[in-house]
Protein backbone atom coordinates (compact mmCIF):
# COMPACT_ATOMS: atom_id res chain seq x y z
CA UNK A 1 0.00 0.00 0.00
CA UNK A 2 0.87 3.25 -0.32
CA UNK A 3 3.11 4.91 2.65
CA UNK A 4 1.19 8.56 3.28
CA UNK A 5 4.44 9.79 4.46
CA UNK A 6 6.06 9.35 1.42
CA UNK A 7 7.58 12.84 0.46
CA UNK A 8 4.83 13.28 -2.01
CA UNK A 9 7.68 16.08 -3.86
CA UNK A 10 9.81 13.63 -4.68
CA UNK A 11 6.63 11.08 -6.13
CA UNK A 12 5.24 14.38 -8.39
CA UNK A 13 8.44 15.09 -9.81
CA UNK A 14 9.33 11.74 -10.52
CA UNK A 15 6.19 11.12 -12.47
CA UNK A 16 6.82 14.48 -14.34
CA UNK A 17 10.63 13.32 -14.78
CA UNK A 18 8.75 9.56 -16.17
CA UNK A 19 6.40 12.01 -18.30
CA UNK A 20 8.94 14.11 -19.87
CA UNK A 21 11.20 10.83 -20.60
CA UNK A 22 8.33 9.00 -22.23
CA UNK A 23 7.27 11.95 -24.83
CA UNK A 24 10.44 11.47 -26.33
CA UNK A 25 11.50 8.24 -25.76
CA UNK A 26 11.21 4.68 -27.81
CA UNK A 27 8.69 3.31 -25.67
CA UNK A 28 5.44 3.39 -26.73
CA UNK A 29 4.06 2.25 -23.57
CA UNK A 30 5.74 4.14 -21.66
CA UNK A 31 3.24 6.99 -21.61
CA UNK A 32 0.28 4.21 -21.14
CA UNK A 33 1.94 3.26 -17.83
CA UNK A 34 1.75 6.54 -16.43
CA UNK A 35 -1.98 7.42 -16.70
CA UNK A 36 -5.21 6.03 -14.82
CA UNK A 37 -7.42 4.07 -17.10
CA UNK A 38 -10.02 6.74 -16.19
CA UNK A 39 -8.02 9.90 -16.83
CA UNK A 40 -8.51 13.03 -17.92
CA UNK A 41 -5.93 15.34 -19.93
CA UNK A 42 -7.13 19.04 -20.21
CA UNK A 43 -4.35 21.31 -22.55
CA UNK A 44 -5.21 25.11 -23.01
CA UNK A 45 -3.17 25.90 -26.33
CA UNK A 46 0.52 24.12 -24.93
CA UNK A 47 0.14 21.39 -26.88
CA UNK A 48 -2.70 21.68 -29.21
CA UNK A 49 -3.17 25.51 -29.33
CA UNK A 50 -6.77 24.34 -28.28
CA UNK A 51 -8.92 24.59 -25.47
CA UNK A 52 -9.79 20.72 -25.04
CA UNK A 53 -10.13 17.79 -22.62
CA UNK A 54 -9.54 14.64 -23.28
CA UNK A 55 -11.17 11.63 -21.45
CA UNK A 56 -9.57 8.06 -21.10
CA UNK A 57 -6.06 6.89 -20.92
CA UNK A 58 -6.12 5.46 -24.64
CA UNK A 59 -7.42 8.77 -26.01
CA UNK A 60 -5.23 11.21 -23.93
CA UNK A 61 -1.99 8.45 -25.82
CA UNK A 62 -3.20 9.39 -28.73
CA UNK A 63 -3.68 13.06 -28.49
CA UNK A 64 -0.61 13.45 -26.63
CA UNK A 65 1.35 11.51 -29.31
CA UNK A 66 -0.48 13.74 -32.19
CA UNK A 67 0.43 16.91 -30.56
CA UNK A 68 3.84 16.55 -28.40
CA UNK A 69 6.47 16.18 -31.81
CA UNK A 70 5.52 19.26 -32.77
CA UNK A 71 5.21 21.07 -29.36
CA UNK A 72 8.36 19.68 -28.11
CA UNK A 73 7.45 19.78 -24.22
CA UNK A 74 10.15 19.95 -22.13
CA UNK A 75 11.58 20.98 -18.50
CA UNK A 76 8.76 19.85 -16.38
CA UNK A 77 9.44 20.83 -12.71
CA UNK A 78 7.60 21.40 -9.89
CA UNK A 79 7.00 25.08 -9.03
CA UNK A 80 8.66 26.74 -6.38
CA UNK A 81 7.07 29.98 -6.34
CA UNK A 82 3.36 28.25 -5.73
CA UNK A 83 1.28 26.10 -3.39
CA UNK A 84 3.63 23.34 -3.06
CA UNK A 85 2.72 19.63 -3.83
CA UNK A 86 0.08 18.53 -1.17
CA UNK A 87 -2.87 15.83 -0.58
CA UNK A 88 -6.48 17.53 -1.03
CA UNK A 89 -9.93 16.93 -2.02
CA UNK A 90 -11.12 16.82 -5.19
CA UNK A 91 -14.56 16.20 -6.33
CA UNK A 92 -14.95 13.45 -3.55
CA UNK A 93 -11.30 11.65 -3.85
CA UNK A 94 -8.29 12.29 -1.58
CA UNK A 95 -5.50 13.31 -4.48
CA UNK A 96 -1.65 14.36 -4.77
CA UNK A 97 -2.43 17.50 -6.02
CA UNK A 98 1.18 19.33 -7.70
CA UNK A 99 1.33 22.56 -9.25
CA UNK A 100 4.31 22.20 -12.25
CA UNK A 101 6.11 24.92 -14.63
CA UNK A 102 7.43 23.33 -18.23
CA UNK A 103 8.30 25.11 -21.79
CA UNK A 104 7.29 23.91 -25.48
CA UNK A 105 9.21 25.51 -28.38
CA UNK A 106 7.22 28.28 -28.78
CA UNK A 107 5.97 29.02 -25.21
CA UNK A 108 6.35 28.77 -21.11
CA UNK A 109 3.25 27.07 -19.54
CA UNK A 110 2.09 26.06 -15.77
CA UNK A 111 -0.05 22.75 -14.89
CA UNK A 112 -1.27 20.45 -12.49
CA UNK A 113 -0.97 16.98 -11.99
CA UNK A 114 -3.39 15.06 -9.42
CA UNK A 115 -2.04 11.62 -8.64
CA UNK A 116 -3.83 8.61 -7.25
CA UNK A 117 -2.95 5.12 -6.64
CA UNK A 118 -3.50 2.71 -9.33
CA UNK A 119 -4.88 -0.27 -7.34
CA UNK A 120 -4.94 -2.46 -9.94
CA UNK A 121 -1.01 -2.31 -10.83
CA UNK A 122 0.26 -2.00 -6.59
CA UNK A 123 -0.76 0.74 -5.79
CA UNK A 124 1.36 2.71 -8.22
CA UNK A 125 1.19 6.51 -8.66
CA UNK A 126 -0.82 7.57 -11.53
CA UNK A 127 -1.83 10.40 -13.15
CA UNK A 128 -6.28 11.18 -12.40
CA UNK A 129 -5.55 14.31 -13.84
CA UNK A 130 -3.54 16.53 -15.85
CA UNK A 131 -3.57 20.27 -17.03
CA UNK A 132 -0.65 21.85 -19.36
CA UNK A 133 -1.55 25.71 -19.79
CA UNK A 134 0.47 27.94 -21.65
CA UNK A 135 1.56 30.89 -19.76
CA UNK A 136 3.11 32.97 -22.69
CA UNK A 137 4.82 33.09 -25.70
CA UNK A 138 8.81 33.06 -25.88
CA UNK A 139 10.34 36.38 -27.26
CA UNK A 140 6.67 38.26 -26.40
CA UNK A 141 6.57 37.96 -22.76
CA UNK A 142 4.15 40.46 -21.01
CA UNK A 143 6.07 43.43 -19.92
CA UNK A 144 5.65 43.69 -15.98
CA UNK A 145 7.62 44.56 -12.82
CA UNK A 146 11.23 44.16 -13.70
CA UNK A 147 10.37 44.38 -17.38
CA UNK A 148 8.22 47.19 -17.11
CA UNK A 149 8.14 49.82 -19.88
CA UNK A 150 10.11 52.66 -18.58
CA UNK A 151 8.84 55.11 -20.04
CA UNK A 152 11.85 57.12 -21.20
CA UNK A 153 10.04 58.22 -25.18
CA UNK A 154 7.96 61.01 -23.17
CA UNK A 155 10.03 61.44 -19.94
CA UNK A 156 12.81 62.98 -21.34
CA UNK A 157 12.22 64.70 -24.81
CA UNK A 158 11.21 67.70 -23.53
CA UNK A 159 9.89 69.03 -27.03
CA UNK A 160 8.15 65.43 -27.97
CA UNK A 161 4.87 64.70 -26.83
CA UNK A 162 4.20 63.63 -23.72
CA UNK A 163 2.18 60.89 -21.80
CA UNK A 164 -1.22 62.58 -22.17
CA UNK A 165 -0.62 63.24 -26.17
CA UNK A 166 0.46 60.01 -26.46
CA UNK A 167 -2.50 58.25 -25.01
CA UNK A 168 -5.35 61.01 -26.77
CA UNK A 169 -3.33 59.90 -30.51
CA UNK A 170 -3.57 56.54 -29.34
CA UNK A 171 -7.65 56.06 -28.68
CA UNK A 172 -8.18 58.68 -31.87
CA UNK A 173 -7.52 56.41 -34.43
CA UNK A 174 -7.47 59.19 -37.23
CA UNK A 175 -4.18 57.34 -38.38
CA UNK A 176 -4.62 53.48 -38.32
CA UNK A 177 -6.95 50.98 -37.45
CA UNK A 178 -6.96 48.72 -34.80
CA UNK A 179 -5.58 45.05 -35.06
CA UNK A 180 -8.15 44.05 -32.55
CA UNK A 181 -11.83 45.56 -32.23
CA UNK A 182 -13.33 44.19 -29.21
CA UNK A 183 -17.67 44.82 -28.71
CA UNK A 184 -18.70 45.49 -25.38
CA UNK A 185 -17.11 47.22 -22.67
CA UNK A 186 -18.13 45.17 -19.27
CA UNK A 187 -15.56 42.44 -17.88
CA UNK A 188 -14.85 40.74 -20.87
CA UNK A 189 -14.31 43.41 -22.98
CA UNK A 190 -12.18 45.25 -20.29
CA UNK A 191 -10.38 41.72 -19.51
CA UNK A 192 -9.44 40.70 -22.94
CA UNK A 193 -8.53 44.35 -23.91
CA UNK A 194 -6.24 44.49 -21.14
CA UNK A 195 -4.52 41.25 -21.91
CA UNK A 196 -3.67 42.24 -25.11
CA UNK A 197 -2.63 45.53 -24.27
CA UNK A 198 -0.42 43.77 -22.20
CA UNK A 199 1.38 42.08 -25.44
CA UNK A 200 1.40 45.31 -27.45
CA UNK A 201 -1.90 44.09 -29.72
CA UNK A 202 -3.51 47.36 -30.63
CA UNK A 203 -7.28 47.05 -29.62
CA UNK A 204 -10.11 49.61 -29.41
CA UNK A 205 -13.07 48.71 -27.22
CA UNK A 206 -16.72 50.14 -28.60
CA UNK A 207 -19.67 50.12 -26.23
CA UNK A 208 -22.80 51.51 -26.83
CA UNK A 209 -23.48 52.95 -23.38
CA UNK A 210 -22.66 56.72 -22.87
CA UNK A 211 -19.96 55.98 -19.61
CA UNK A 212 -17.49 53.61 -19.24
CA UNK A 213 -19.39 51.36 -16.68
CA UNK A 214 -22.84 51.98 -17.65
CA UNK A 215 -23.41 48.62 -18.54
CA UNK A 216 -23.51 47.73 -14.55
CA UNK A 217 -24.02 51.83 -13.38
CA UNK A 218 -27.69 51.49 -15.54
CA UNK A 219 -28.84 48.25 -13.87
CA UNK A 220 -31.72 48.42 -11.22
CA UNK A 221 -31.26 50.53 -8.15
CA UNK A 222 -30.69 47.56 -5.56
CA UNK A 223 -28.16 45.44 -7.20
CA UNK A 224 -25.17 44.10 -5.68
CA UNK A 225 -22.45 41.56 -7.18
CA UNK A 226 -24.44 37.68 -5.98
CA UNK A 227 -20.25 36.50 -4.95
CA UNK A 228 -18.00 37.27 -3.11
CA UNK A 229 -15.03 40.22 -3.82
CA UNK A 230 -12.25 37.92 -3.87
CA UNK A 231 -12.91 36.08 -6.45
CA UNK A 232 -14.07 38.81 -9.13
CA UNK A 233 -10.90 40.82 -9.24
CA UNK A 234 -9.79 41.97 -13.18
CA UNK A 235 -6.39 41.03 -14.56
CA UNK A 236 -3.56 42.84 -12.95
CA UNK A 237 -4.96 45.31 -10.58
CA UNK A 238 -7.03 43.55 -8.20
CA UNK A 239 -9.73 45.39 -6.25
CA UNK A 240 -8.27 47.23 -2.83
CA UNK A 241 -8.48 45.27 0.18
CA UNK A 242 -10.71 47.10 1.91
CA UNK A 243 -13.46 46.90 -0.30
CA UNK A 244 -16.84 45.20 0.62
CA UNK A 245 -17.28 41.30 0.63
CA UNK A 246 -20.55 42.28 -1.98
CA UNK A 247 -19.93 44.69 -4.48
CA UNK A 248 -22.73 47.28 -4.91
CA UNK A 249 -23.15 47.94 -8.86
CA UNK A 250 -22.22 51.45 -8.80
CA UNK A 251 -19.08 50.92 -7.12
CA UNK A 252 -18.18 48.28 -9.59
CA UNK A 253 -19.02 50.49 -12.50
CA UNK A 254 -16.92 53.72 -11.18
CA UNK A 255 -14.18 50.81 -10.89
CA UNK A 256 -14.12 49.92 -14.29
CA UNK A 257 -13.98 53.82 -15.18
CA UNK A 258 -10.48 53.64 -13.60
CA UNK A 259 -9.33 50.45 -14.71
CA UNK A 260 -10.22 51.77 -18.29
CA UNK A 261 -7.26 54.48 -17.87
CA UNK A 262 -4.93 52.91 -15.35
CA UNK A 263 -4.60 50.14 -17.40
CA UNK A 264 -4.41 52.76 -20.54
CA UNK A 265 -7.14 50.84 -22.78
CA UNK A 266 -8.40 52.45 -25.93
CA UNK A 267 -12.19 52.77 -25.29
CA UNK A 268 -14.83 54.58 -27.31
CA UNK A 269 -18.41 55.26 -25.74
CA UNK A 270 -21.27 56.06 -27.27
CA UNK A 271 -20.15 53.91 -29.88
CA UNK A 272 -22.88 51.05 -31.94
CA UNK A 273 -21.40 48.04 -33.86
CA UNK A 274 -23.77 47.80 -36.75
CA UNK A 275 -22.40 45.04 -39.16
CA UNK A 276 -19.43 43.56 -39.85
CA UNK A 277 -18.33 41.42 -43.14
CA UNK A 278 -14.71 39.51 -43.15
CA UNK A 279 -12.91 39.52 -46.43
CA UNK A 280 -11.06 36.38 -46.48
CA UNK A 281 -8.23 37.80 -48.94
CA UNK A 282 -7.84 40.60 -47.08
CA UNK A 283 -7.82 38.29 -43.97
CA UNK A 284 -9.52 41.23 -41.94
CA UNK A 285 -13.08 42.55 -41.40
CA UNK A 286 -14.85 45.70 -42.63
CA UNK A 287 -17.23 47.11 -39.75
CA UNK A 288 -19.58 49.82 -39.52
CA UNK A 289 -19.54 51.87 -36.23
CA UNK A 290 -22.17 54.33 -35.54
CA UNK A 291 -21.62 56.78 -32.78
CA UNK A 292 -22.97 59.17 -30.30
CA UNK A 293 -22.94 62.03 -32.70
CA UNK A 294 -24.43 60.18 -35.59
CA UNK A 295 -21.94 59.98 -38.18
CA UNK A 296 -20.64 56.21 -39.45
CA UNK A 297 -17.30 55.51 -38.73
CA UNK A 298 -15.60 52.64 -40.96
CA UNK A 299 -12.72 50.15 -39.23
CA UNK A 300 -10.73 47.36 -40.95
CA UNK A 301 -9.72 45.22 -37.82
CA UNK A 302 -8.32 41.79 -38.25
CA UNK A 303 -9.50 40.58 -35.31
CA UNK A 304 -13.35 41.29 -33.84
CA UNK A 305 -13.89 39.94 -30.44
CA UNK A 306 -17.67 39.57 -29.57
CA UNK A 307 -17.58 40.44 -25.41
CA UNK A 308 -21.01 41.46 -25.09
CA UNK A 309 -22.04 38.65 -22.38
CA UNK A 310 -25.55 38.15 -23.10
CA UNK A 311 -26.41 39.53 -26.12
CA UNK A 312 -28.32 42.89 -24.76
CA UNK A 313 -31.49 42.24 -26.52
CA UNK A 314 -34.31 41.56 -24.59
CA UNK A 315 -36.25 38.07 -24.85
CA UNK A 316 -39.78 39.04 -24.94
CA UNK A 317 -41.92 36.05 -24.98
CA UNK A 318 -45.24 36.19 -27.02
CA UNK A 319 -47.51 35.28 -24.47
CA UNK A 320 -50.80 35.50 -25.90
CA UNK A 321 -53.33 38.55 -24.68
CA UNK A 322 -50.37 40.42 -23.09
CA UNK A 323 -51.32 43.24 -25.21
CA UNK A 324 -54.26 43.80 -23.74
CA UNK A 325 -52.89 44.81 -20.51
CA UNK A 326 -53.54 48.95 -19.76
CA UNK A 327 -50.82 49.61 -17.70
CA UNK A 328 -46.87 49.48 -17.69
CA UNK A 329 -45.17 47.04 -19.55
CA UNK A 330 -41.32 46.48 -19.07
CA UNK A 331 -38.71 43.99 -19.74
CA UNK A 332 -36.16 43.96 -17.06
CA UNK A 333 -33.50 45.78 -18.89
CA UNK A 334 -35.41 48.73 -18.33
CA UNK A 335 -36.45 48.51 -14.74
CA UNK A 336 -34.48 51.17 -12.52
CA UNK A 337 -36.10 51.72 -9.25
CA UNK A 338 -39.29 50.51 -6.97
CA UNK A 339 -39.55 54.19 -5.52
CA UNK A 340 -40.73 55.06 -8.94
CA UNK A 341 -44.06 52.28 -8.14
CA UNK A 342 -44.59 52.61 -4.28
CA UNK A 343 -48.09 52.11 -3.17
CA UNK A 344 -48.66 50.41 -6.99
CA UNK A 345 -49.88 47.00 -7.95
CA UNK A 346 -47.14 44.69 -9.37
CA UNK A 347 -46.97 41.74 -11.38
CA UNK A 348 -43.25 40.13 -12.10
CA UNK A 349 -43.05 37.58 -14.26
CA UNK A 350 -39.77 35.09 -13.91
CA UNK A 351 -38.12 33.86 -10.99
CA UNK A 352 -34.27 34.09 -11.89
CA UNK A 353 -31.76 36.37 -9.79
CA UNK A 354 -33.43 39.24 -11.82
CA UNK A 355 -36.86 38.30 -11.04
CA UNK A 356 -36.89 38.17 -7.20
CA UNK A 357 -34.20 40.91 -6.86
CA UNK A 358 -36.97 43.40 -8.60
CA UNK A 359 -39.53 41.88 -6.82
CA UNK A 360 -37.69 42.29 -3.32
CA UNK A 361 -37.01 45.85 -4.36
CA UNK A 362 -40.92 46.64 -5.57
CA UNK A 363 -41.45 44.99 -2.05
CA UNK A 364 -39.23 47.11 0.24
CA UNK A 365 -40.59 50.44 -1.68
CA UNK A 366 -44.17 49.90 -0.81
CA UNK A 367 -45.60 48.43 -3.80
CA UNK A 368 -48.02 45.21 -3.69
CA UNK A 369 -46.03 42.28 -5.93
CA UNK A 370 -46.54 38.99 -6.98
CA UNK A 371 -44.36 36.90 -8.67
CA UNK A 372 -45.10 34.99 -11.75
CA UNK A 373 -43.44 31.59 -12.19
CA UNK A 374 -42.85 29.98 -15.42
CA UNK A 375 -40.49 27.40 -14.66
CA UNK A 376 -38.93 25.16 -11.88
CA UNK A 377 -36.36 27.35 -10.52
CA UNK A 378 -33.11 26.45 -8.08
CA UNK A 379 -32.91 28.52 -4.80
CA UNK A 380 -30.13 28.60 -2.63
CA UNK A 381 -28.98 30.90 0.45
CA UNK A 382 -26.77 33.32 -0.89
CA UNK A 383 -24.81 32.30 2.76
CA UNK A 384 -23.21 30.43 2.63
CA UNK A 385 -24.71 28.04 0.01
CA UNK A 386 -24.09 29.96 -3.61
CA UNK A 387 -20.66 30.80 -1.98
CA UNK A 388 -19.51 26.92 -1.24
CA UNK A 389 -18.46 26.79 -4.64
CA UNK A 390 -15.69 29.40 -4.59
CA UNK A 391 -14.33 27.67 -0.93
CA UNK A 392 -10.61 27.72 -2.55
CA UNK A 393 -10.81 31.43 -3.06
CA UNK A 394 -10.73 31.52 0.52
CA UNK A 395 -7.22 30.47 0.87
CA UNK A 396 -3.86 30.83 -1.48
CA UNK A 397 -3.40 33.08 -4.35
CA UNK A 398 -5.53 34.17 -6.96
CA UNK A 399 -2.96 32.95 -9.31
CA UNK A 400 -3.06 29.35 -7.86
CA UNK A 401 -6.90 29.48 -7.19
CA UNK A 402 -7.30 30.45 -11.05
CA UNK A 403 -5.03 27.61 -12.32
CA UNK A 404 -6.74 25.13 -10.11
CA UNK A 405 -9.96 26.07 -11.69
CA UNK A 406 -8.46 25.63 -15.06
CA UNK A 407 -7.57 22.37 -14.49
CA UNK A 408 -10.55 20.60 -13.68
CA UNK A 409 -12.33 18.58 -16.56
CA UNK A 410 -15.89 19.27 -16.94
CA UNK A 411 -16.80 15.58 -15.81
CA UNK A 412 -14.94 16.33 -12.43
CA UNK A 413 -16.51 19.64 -11.80
CA UNK A 414 -19.76 18.59 -12.53
CA UNK A 415 -19.74 15.17 -9.85
CA UNK A 416 -18.25 18.96 -7.45
CA UNK A 417 -21.50 20.45 -7.96
CA UNK A 418 -23.66 17.45 -7.59
CA UNK A 419 -21.98 17.04 -4.16
CA UNK A 420 -22.20 21.01 -3.15
CA UNK A 421 -26.01 20.93 -4.34
CA UNK A 422 -26.27 17.97 -2.24
CA UNK A 423 -24.91 19.85 0.91
CA UNK A 424 -26.73 22.88 -0.18
CA UNK A 425 -29.56 21.61 -0.06
CA UNK A 426 -29.15 20.56 3.97
CA UNK A 427 -28.13 23.88 4.71
CA UNK A 428 -31.46 25.23 3.10
CA UNK A 429 -33.93 22.90 3.88
CA UNK A 430 -36.02 25.18 6.21
CA UNK A 431 -36.11 27.95 3.50
CA UNK A 432 -37.02 24.93 0.59
CA UNK A 433 -39.33 23.40 2.39
CA UNK A 434 -41.05 26.50 2.81
CA UNK A 435 -41.42 27.17 -0.83
CA UNK A 436 -42.39 24.13 -2.02
CA UNK A 437 -45.51 24.23 0.97
CA UNK A 438 -46.27 28.03 -0.90
CA UNK A 439 -46.12 25.67 -4.31
CA UNK A 440 -42.43 27.22 -5.79
CA UNK A 441 -41.63 24.62 -8.05
CA UNK A 442 -38.07 23.96 -7.05
CA UNK A 443 -35.24 22.30 -9.06
CA UNK A 444 -31.49 21.54 -8.99
CA UNK A 445 -30.02 21.04 -12.53
CA UNK A 446 -29.68 18.33 -14.83
CA UNK A 447 -28.63 15.39 -12.84
CA UNK A 448 -28.22 17.54 -9.72
CA UNK A 449 -25.68 19.66 -10.95
CA UNK A 450 -27.05 22.56 -9.47
CA UNK A 451 -26.94 26.18 -10.08
CA UNK A 452 -22.97 26.70 -11.90
CA UNK A 453 -24.10 24.20 -14.39
CA UNK A 454 -27.73 26.21 -14.78
CA UNK A 455 -25.29 28.97 -15.52
CA UNK A 456 -22.75 27.31 -18.05
CA UNK A 457 -25.37 25.97 -20.05
CA UNK A 458 -28.25 28.41 -20.20
CA UNK A 459 -27.38 31.59 -18.02
CA UNK A 460 -30.00 31.73 -15.91
CA UNK A 461 -32.83 29.50 -13.73
CA UNK A 462 -31.88 30.07 -10.48
CA UNK A 463 -31.98 32.64 -7.64
CA UNK A 464 -29.29 33.53 -5.19
CA UNK A 465 -31.72 34.30 -1.94
CA UNK A 466 -31.08 37.77 -0.38
CA UNK A 467 -34.32 37.97 1.11
CA UNK A 468 -36.89 37.30 -1.23
CA UNK A 469 -37.56 33.56 -1.00
CA UNK A 470 -38.20 34.50 3.04
CA UNK A 471 -40.90 37.12 1.75
CA UNK A 472 -42.59 34.62 -0.74
CA UNK A 473 -42.88 32.19 2.30
CA UNK A 474 -44.29 34.44 4.56
CA UNK A 475 -46.74 36.09 2.25
CA UNK A 476 -45.11 39.12 2.28
CA UNK A 477 -44.61 38.86 -1.93
CA UNK A 478 -47.77 36.49 -3.36
CA UNK A 479 -46.58 33.54 -5.70
CA UNK A 480 -48.56 32.21 -8.56
CA UNK A 481 -47.66 30.02 -11.42
CA UNK A 482 -48.08 31.26 -15.14
CA UNK A 483 -49.97 27.87 -16.21
CA UNK A 484 -52.91 29.01 -13.49
CA UNK A 485 -53.50 32.73 -15.82
CA UNK A 486 -55.77 32.12 -18.23
CA UNK A 487 -55.22 35.53 -19.94
CA UNK A 488 -54.11 38.83 -19.23
CA UNK A 489 -56.90 42.37 -19.19
CA UNK A 490 -56.88 45.83 -19.04
CA UNK A 491 -56.31 45.49 -15.28
CA UNK A 492 -54.12 42.57 -14.84
CA UNK A 493 -53.61 38.70 -14.97
CA UNK A 494 -56.77 36.63 -14.87
CA UNK A 495 -56.59 33.58 -13.27
CA UNK A 496 -58.39 30.20 -14.32
CA UNK A 497 -60.06 30.01 -10.91
CA UNK A 498 -61.89 33.58 -11.95
CA UNK A 499 -60.11 35.80 -9.73
CA UNK A 500 -57.87 38.83 -11.20
CA UNK A 501 -54.84 39.73 -10.29
CA UNK A 502 -54.75 43.53 -10.49
CA UNK A 503 -51.48 45.34 -11.66
CA UNK A 504 -50.56 48.96 -12.63
CA UNK A 505 -47.20 47.36 -14.12
CA UNK A 506 -45.69 44.01 -15.55
CA UNK A 507 -42.33 43.27 -15.63
CA UNK A 508 -40.97 40.78 -17.45
CA UNK A 509 -37.65 39.24 -16.34
CA UNK A 510 -37.23 36.67 -19.28
CA UNK A 511 -33.75 37.17 -19.98
CA UNK A 512 -31.73 37.79 -23.09
CA UNK A 513 -31.66 36.34 -26.61
CA UNK A 514 -28.67 34.09 -26.51
CA UNK A 515 -25.50 35.56 -28.55
CA UNK A 516 -26.22 33.33 -31.79
CA UNK A 517 -28.97 35.78 -32.55
CA UNK A 518 -26.79 38.85 -32.19
CA UNK A 519 -24.62 36.94 -34.47
CA UNK A 520 -26.75 36.44 -36.91
CA UNK A 521 -28.18 40.33 -36.69
CA UNK A 522 -24.84 41.79 -37.20
CA UNK A 523 -22.67 39.32 -39.15
CA UNK A 524 -25.39 37.52 -41.73
CA UNK A 525 -26.83 34.05 -41.77
CA UNK A 526 -23.40 32.53 -43.21
CA UNK A 527 -21.25 33.69 -40.60
CA UNK A 528 -23.73 32.54 -38.16
CA UNK A 529 -24.31 29.23 -39.54
CA UNK A 530 -20.51 28.95 -39.81
CA UNK A 531 -20.01 29.55 -35.93
CA UNK A 532 -22.80 27.51 -34.48
CA UNK A 533 -24.05 27.45 -30.98
CA UNK A 534 -22.31 29.56 -28.45
CA UNK A 535 -22.07 28.85 -24.89
CA UNK A 536 -23.35 25.36 -23.37
CA UNK A 537 -21.43 22.16 -23.80
CA UNK A 538 -23.38 20.35 -26.75
CA UNK A 539 -21.61 16.91 -26.46
CA UNK A 540 -17.76 18.53 -25.87
CA UNK A 541 -16.38 18.84 -22.40
CA UNK A 542 -16.18 22.51 -23.42
CA UNK A 543 -17.86 26.17 -23.62
CA UNK A 544 -18.79 25.83 -27.48
CA UNK A 545 -17.13 28.66 -29.70
CA UNK A 546 -15.54 30.68 -26.62
CA UNK A 547 -12.17 31.62 -25.62
CA UNK A 548 -10.85 29.96 -28.68
CA UNK A 549 -10.60 29.97 -32.38
CA UNK A 550 -14.15 29.66 -34.58
CA UNK A 551 -14.90 28.18 -37.68
CA UNK A 552 -14.98 31.89 -38.71
CA UNK A 553 -11.95 33.18 -38.97
CA UNK A 554 -11.34 36.46 -36.90
CA UNK A 555 -14.02 36.14 -35.03
CA UNK A 556 -14.11 35.29 -30.89
CA UNK A 557 -16.01 35.29 -28.28
CA UNK A 558 -15.88 35.82 -24.49
CA UNK A 559 -18.12 35.86 -21.67
CA UNK A 560 -19.01 34.79 -18.10
CA UNK A 561 -18.54 36.10 -14.62
CA UNK A 562 -15.42 38.16 -13.81
CA UNK A 563 -13.72 35.06 -12.81
CA UNK A 564 -14.02 33.37 -15.95
CA UNK A 565 -12.96 36.67 -18.01
CA UNK A 566 -9.97 37.12 -15.79
CA UNK A 567 -9.13 33.64 -16.22
CA UNK A 568 -9.66 33.07 -19.99
CA UNK A 569 -8.94 36.26 -21.40
CA UNK A 570 -5.28 35.27 -20.83
CA UNK A 571 -5.53 32.40 -23.42
CA UNK A 572 -8.06 34.43 -26.06
CA UNK A 573 -5.17 37.30 -25.97
CA UNK A 574 -2.48 33.89 -26.35
CA UNK A 575 -4.28 32.98 -28.99
CA UNK A 576 -4.65 36.36 -31.36
CA UNK A 577 -0.58 37.43 -30.13
CA UNK A 578 0.27 34.04 -32.06
CA UNK A 579 -1.92 34.51 -34.91
CA UNK A 580 -0.51 37.93 -35.04
CA UNK A 581 2.89 37.22 -35.28
CA UNK A 582 2.72 34.19 -37.48
CA UNK A 583 2.67 31.52 -34.96
CA UNK A 584 -0.75 30.17 -35.58
CA UNK A 585 -3.13 29.71 -38.46
CA UNK A 586 -6.44 31.77 -38.66
CA UNK A 587 -8.64 28.13 -39.19
CA UNK A 588 -9.10 26.03 -36.67
CA UNK A 589 -6.81 22.53 -36.30
CA UNK A 590 -3.37 22.14 -34.73
CA UNK A 591 -0.33 24.91 -35.51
Amino acid sequence: MLDKTKDISVSAQTWLDQFEFALGGPDPDALSRLFLADSFWRDVLALSWNLQTIAGRDMIITEIGAHAPAAAPSNFKLATDRAPPRWVRRAGTNTIEAIFNFETAQGRGSGILRLLPDGSDGDHLKAWTVLTALDELKGFEEQLNRTRPRGQAYSRDFRGPNWLDLRNASRDYSDRDPAVLVVGGGQAGLAIAARLKQLQVDTLIVDRWPRIGDNWRKRYHALTLHNQVQVNHLPYMPFPPNWPVYIPKDKLANWFEAYVDAMELNFWTGTEFESGAYDEAQERWTVSLRRADGTTHTMHPRHVVMATGVSGIPNIPSIPSLENFAGTLLHSSRYEDGEDWKGKRAIVIGTGNSGHDIAQDLRSSGADVTLVQRSPTLVTNIEPSAQLAYATYNEGTLEDNDLIATSMPTPLAKKTHVMLTEQSKELDKELLDGLTRVGFKLDFGDAGTGWQFKYLTRGGGYYFNVGCSDLIVNGAIKLKQFADIESFVADGARMKDGTTVAADLIVLSTGYKPQDYLVRKLFGDAVADRVGPIWGFGDGFELRNMYARTKQPGLWFIAGSLAQCRINSKYLALQVKAIEEGLLGREIGPA
